[in-house]
């Protein structure tokens, strides 16, 4: 299971693929059903969209 949240390095986070099991140390668990990335001029933002319907968002 991988943990993601703003400590999670950029590796880590680029490395995650569809069907990987991850948390956010909190209450949202689950396989990644897909993954968007986004960039604006301070952060670099993914959000994990899982199959239970919640999103992981992760700024870095």
């Amino acid at each position: 299971m991988i943990r993601l949240n703003q400590d999670t390095p950029a590796e880590i986070l680029n490395e995650v693929k569809i069907g990987d099991l991850v948390t956010d140390t909190f209450s949202k668990t689950g396989l990644v059903e897909s993954i968007n990335i986004k960039a604006d001029p301070l952060y670099k933002i993914f959000e994990f969209n899982l199959v239970t319907g919640r999103v992981i968002t992760v700024r870095i």
